[in-house]
């Protein structure tokens, strides 16, 4: 492959990446393929992929996507159809490895190495300014990305040392599904496992500490997610905490009024957020600051050292994969255009990926009162929609924030969530709404095939101009209508 280095001689590579997750990826293959002189480090061959492949979102959607077949069955016992016996899970977990062998052939050393980029596996750290170390070997270049992605936090509590202990680095890689599962957490990670294994066959009991599932999404949507898990027989307790595991099957939960109680359990599965790990970097090498256990940058993804850029989960921003590639355009942006683009998430999205699914995108109503922009909340169920009332999703329901009207501007799609099976395909063209600054009139005016789900997106518009529909605006209509009828 043809190849111009546009760095200045000192350096040995036009830019290093460290890390080869999904920001990671997207920013070295296409500076390789642009034809710069590419330098990417991982751990090891296994870590290519990052996170998303090896631990978290392939294999999570796999498992989630068996949990479905099997739950499917089992509802099929209403028509007639008897299915006996119980999920396997190693061939289960056999399904997940498959999925992420075909995913791995283009996310492997061998791989990067043949589009170009060179590859170097083992433990980086900074050298200089400019400069890394891999296992004693030094590596210049005139940019640095870094991409190391974060690590789950680990359930610190006594006799914790006791218990069969999962997180999501090594649930996949169980070969016995537990009887009964204590999960630590109702956050996105916590509750995607916990249904998926309850679908499999395993007793699921979560604690949170809050007082609700999923903290960062809309109360009323999270409700209805509520409700249908527990109508799966999950059981949750709420506002508590774990004093103390007292075995491998007993933990004391300590209530908010300071009561106790105990529950057993096989096993445990935490899912209490990420950490960011920083040591191993020697930042200091490299005129990097942290500060309060966050590396310190500009919304142009820079740190204190402009050389050297963060991207994904070191940036201490929103830890999904879709992020992290988010930032890599911005990176890329920022290399070679003089209008620098900076980091908003306005038009972020994210699903959590249970059965119902939960999506949102756009801005939230607690960051538009915050900001004073004008909006109207719009809410519609899917109690009456056609395709819900055939598929059996009847709970569904989606909000809109729509911006005021105005003669001078069309209403816009400010965000938005919605809660229904599959809600993180059906929201896509409301996200593009978002992003592309569409009027709701794109909405209004799309032909829909009848019945498709997505219609629902059209629902909520036509029942929003409905409103406008004052006494009025009627005697206007019924006047047109006798002139030009």
């Amino acid at each position: 492959m043809f190849r111009t280095s546009f760095s200045m001689p000192k350096y040995k590579y036009d830019i290093i990446v460290i890390g080869a997750g999904s920001g990671g990826l997207s920013v070295g293959l296409f500076m390789g393929k642009a034809g710069f002189k590419v330098l990417m480090v991982a751990k090891s061959d296994k870590d290519i992929g990052g996170e998303c492949l090896n631990d978290g979102c392939v294999p999570s959607k796999a498992l989630i996507h068996v949990s479905r077949i099997v739950h499917s069955a089992t509802l099929a016992g209403e028509f007639g159809l008897q299915i006996k016996g119980e999920a396997d899970i190693q061939k289960a977990i056999g399904y997940v490895y498959s999925k992420q062998q075909v995913i791995r052939e283009h996310e492997n050393a061998k791989w990067l190495r043949e589009q170009g980029v060179d590859v170097v596996l083992g433990e980086a750290k900074f050298s200089g300014t400019n400069e890394i170390s891999v296992d004693s070997e030094k590596f210049t270049a005139k940019k640095i990305v870094l991409a190391i992605g974060s690590k789950p936090r680990k359930l610190k509590i006594p006799g914790v040392e006791l218990v069969t202990y999962f997180d999501n680095e090594n649930i996949f890689h169980i070969n016995q599904l537990p009887k009964r599962l204590l999960v630590v957490g109702g956050g996105p990670i916590g509750i995607e496992i916990a249904q998926a294994l309850s679908r499999l066959g395993t007793q699921i009991t979560i604690v949170e500490h809050g007082s609700r599932i999923l903290a960062h999404d809309d109360e009323t949507m999270a409700d209805i997610l509520l409700k249908q898990l527990q109508q799966e027989n999950i059981k949750f307790h709420f506002n508590v905490s774990i004093e103390k595991f007292t075995s491998a099957n007993k933990a004391i939960i300590k209530q908010k009024d300071g009561d106790t109680f105990t529950e057993n359990f096989d096993a445990v599965f935490a899912g209490i957020g990420r950490e960011l790990i920083f040591e191993p970097l020697h930042l200091n090498s490299a005129g990097i600051e942290v500060r309060d256990n966050k590396i310190v940058r500009d919304r142009q993804l820079r740190t204190t050292n402009k050389d050297i850029f963060v991207c994904g989960d070191i940036a201490g921003d929103l830890l999904f994969s879709h992020a992290a590639e988010f930032h890599a355009r911005i990176i890329l942006n920022n290399l070679f255009s003089p209008f620098k683009k900076k980091l908003s998430n306005d038009h972020m999205s994210w699903v959590t990926f249970t059965d119902p699914e939960l999506a949102k995108f756009g801005v939230n109503e607690k960051q538009l009162q915050g900001r004073n922009i004008g909006y109207i909340k719009v809410e519609e169920s899917f109690e009456d929609d056609d395709r819900a009332v055939t598929d059996n999703y009847r709970y569904g329901r989606i909000i809109l924030f729509i911006s005021k009207k105005s003669w001078f501007k069309k209403q816009k799609i400010l965000g938005g969530t919605m809660i229904a099976p599959h809600a993180g395909e059906l929201i896509q063209e409301l996200i593009l709404a978002n992003s592309g600054n569409l009027s709701i009139e794109a909405i209004f005016n799309k032909i829909y095939p009848y019945p498709v789900a997505s219609r629902i997106n059209q629902k909520i518009i036509i029942r929003y101009k409905e409103k406008s529909l004052t006494d009025f605006i009627k005697k206007l209509l019924q006047t047109a209508f006798k002139i030009f009828s």
